[in-house]
């Protein structure tokens, strides 16, 4: 695969999938390294305006039943409204254990294959978490935060978002429902809280804030024609999250899900040869899962509205204008055109791979379209411009893609074709 059709591995770094305990399992980075961690902890408590909010939010909640009216006295505003989360929300979240069939001199047995966490989001009994951590299941069993277990079976998975929804067959009356949020209203410096079950540890709770927003995660499918897709919109956070918590919720300081944490991201290894991590996770952010999982569970899959062309994430224009011959700050120039895609047969031209430039290190394809709107609304980039695809738009949808070629502007209509699964 030419490096100028993929989009490229720019950091020595390397993510790993923040569930199946069992696994050490790793994807490349898929954007520029960043080495500043953020520093902000759970012992970061005394801010005027956090104490303020943390007050509203406990006189609003009950105080939590395990522990006396006197006891809970003892604890300030935030551990209430912590404890008083950690009490409405854990029942909500599973442990989910995964095994495969194995034959063995003695017969066929059940083997463990992995590990993650999930949550309830109706009595249904419908429980989301990530594809990975169920990807390699023969066999899928949940606990329950009471220590009672269930066997699940899979509904539908989706590799691209990372998601997946299992189902569990037990009365309404014993499952606790997760509240979903809203994850358009979230801002860097936010406070956010992880439930899940790192390394098998059931329940665990841990606490940090986003440290940024809109970030990009990698997904190993590719198109086809050299192009691999990419997971747009992820929350990137500090709250400790490990190996185990994958699935599971991050939630905002009122105890809703705001996002389903996926990978954390780890640098050089460690003496005994694992990766180490940085304390950077990330996680799908909520209204992702509100579009995705109603289809998952109607069919099992989801379809995605496809262009069919390639590019590379956060390509900074404005550097290239001498290159490009045109003056033009943002929008995604086109490395190459799938055959038969809906891009080519709207007439979009890709790059041409004789005629490069080199940017950090890598070539990059010139002469190729720039798309700098889609029906009218500016794309800054190609991660921009694959998260307003997938929000906006369905299989089938006509869009008008606003271009530069030769330096002139155009417009293009194309008809959006299914994302190849």
């Amino acid at each position: 695969m030419n490096k100028q059709k993929a989009l490229m591995v720019m950091s020595v770094l390397v993510l790993t999938l923040a569930g199946c305990g069992a696994f050490n399992m790793r994807l490349p980075v898929g954007s520029s390294a960043e080495t500043q961690q953020a520093t902000t902890t759970a012992g970061d408590s005394k801010s005027s305006e956090l104490v303020s909010e943390l007050v509203k939010v406990a006189q609003m909640a009950p105080t939590p039943t395990a522990l006396p009216a006197e006891a809970m006295a003892e604890f300030d505003a935030e551990e209430r409204v912590l404890i008083n989360l950690y009490e409405r929300v854990n029942p909500a979240v599973v442990y989910i254990l995964i095994s495969q069939q194995t034959r063995t001199s003695r017969g066929t047995i059940e083997v463990p294959a992995g590990s993650g966490s999930g949550f309830v989001i109706d009595t249904q009994g419908h429980i989301v978490t990530n594809n990975h951590v169920i990807a390699e299941a023969g066999n899928i069993r949940v606990t329950f935060a009471d220590g009672s277990t269930a066997p699940a079976r899979l509904i539908g998975a989706d590799p691209y978002s990372d998601l997946a929804v299992i189902k569990v067959d037990v009365p309404a009356e014993q499952l606790v429902v997760a509240q979903l949020g809203d994850s358009s209203m979230l801002r860097p410096g936010q406070r956010v809280i992880a439930i899940g079950n790192p390394f098998g540890l059931q329940g665990t709770m841990t606490m940090g804030i986003i440290s940024a927003l809109g970030r990009t995660l990698p997904e190993s499918s590719n198109d086809g024609a050299g192009g691999t897709f990419i997971n747009p919109d992820v929350i990137q956070t500090d709250a400790a999250i490990n190996p185990g918590n994958s699935g599971g919720p991050l939630l905002d300081s009122r105890g809703r899900v705001i996002g389903v944490n996926t990978a954390i991201r780890t640098t050089n290894q460690t003496g005994a040869g694992q990766p180490a991590n940085s304390g950077i996770g990330f996680a799908v952010p909520v209204n992702t899962v509100k579009r995705i999982v109603p289809e998952l569970i109607e069919r099992g899959n989801v379809r995605y509205p496809y262009l069919g062309i390639t590019s590379r994430e956060s390509l900074n224009l404005s550097n290239l204008a001498d290159s490009l011959g045109a003056n033009v700050k943002q929008g995604v120039l086109v490395f190459s055109v799938a055959p038969g895609g809906p891009a080519d047969r709207a007439g979009l031209r890709g790059g041409d791979e004789n005629n490069t430039v080199v940017v950090d290190g890598v070539p990059v394809p010139l002469g190729g379209d720039i798309i700098t709107a889609i029906d009218g609304a500016p794309v800054k980039d190609f991660g921009d411009l694959i998260s307003k695809l997938t929000a906006n738009y369905r299989v089938g949808d006509r869009v008008t893609l606003t271009i530069i070629r030769n330096r002139q502007t155009q417009q293009i209509e194309v008809e959006l074709g299914e994302r190849p699964r």
